[in-house]
């Protein structure tokens, strides 16, 4: 009797868990009325736009805008339509538009291609006055490991941080590491791997504050979750042993 109290001990000791464990941005009053800084991401290759045309005379800007099967510009209402429908990037970062062929979208956020395509028209005496508007339509956030509800999820806002995007998978398990959130980014042709402490409130601070499409988000088990396995596993290994030896046991007494 004595021996089950003391292993339900160790498992409730390797269990623990402390409010400094598990609670978010405990020094988040140290940036109250801080400067909330938005970077939209440059447009990546695989990326979807949707790009429409506009101008004083409607009729003059639809050579600009993609064509529909029927011969009529694009009024798609659902996302998978648009993304269908849109521009796709190249590995080499360029869309085919109409009229004014193959255009680089390196190192170009969409507000930028925005006012990119509108010179190109303006300077090319193809429209006076148009208007542009270009959207991603494929922005998503994969979050992994730790979360309650693990995936992939899409966004159609220009900027979500990454509490926003946590709240999308429902949150950390109470089994997530909080100290050390794993956010994998690639961006311009370069890798970036950071490490967030989410008790802590520095980061909102950093890079990694705002999602950029395509991160990757992952959360591991924290170190109750690790020692409650390996407890486990080795219990299990351990009545398995058990339970061969008393087999092997039973059958040599049974022929002898």
């Amino acid at each position: 009797m004595k021996i089950k109290y003391l292993l339900l001990l160790i498992i409730l000791q390797s269990c623990k868990t402390t409010k400094e464990d598990i609670y978010y941005m405990q020094d988040i009053e140290a940036y109250n009325n801080s400067e909330v800084k938005y970077v939209n991401a440059t447009i990546q290759p695989n990326d979807i736009l949707s790009i429409t045309v506009g101008a004083l005379v409607p009729e003059t800007a639809i050579p600009y805008n993609r064509i529909a099967g029927g011969g009529t510009s694009i009024r798609s209402n659902t996302i998978e339509m648009m993304q269908l429908e849109g521009y796709l990037v190249t590995m080499e970062q360029t869309i085919s538009f109409p009229i004014l062929g193959e255009l680089s979208v390196a190192n170009k956020t969409p507000e930028q291609l925005e006012k990119h395509i509108t010179d190109l028209l303006e300077t090319g005496g193809h429209l006076v006055n148009p208007n542009v508007s270009v959207r991603l339509l494929n922005a998503k956030v994969t979050l992994l490991g730790e979360v309650k509800k693990p995936g992939t999820y899409s966004f159609t806002e220009s900027n979500i941080n990454l509490l926003q995007a946590l709240g999308l998978a429902g949150d950390l398990t109470i089994n997530g590491e909080r100290e050390d959130v794993v956010l994998i980014r690639e961006m311009d042709g370069v890798r970036t791997v950071g490490h967030i402490d989410l008790t802590k409130s520095d980061w909102i601070e950093s890079s990694f504050y705002n999602i950029k499409p395509n991160d990757i988000i992952m959360v591991k088990p924290n170190s109750s979750k690790v020692k409650s396995a390996n407890f486990i596993g080795s219990f299990g290994n351990i009545l398995g042993i058990a339970t061969l030896l008393l087999s092997t046991v039973i059958l040599i007494t049974t022929i002898n």
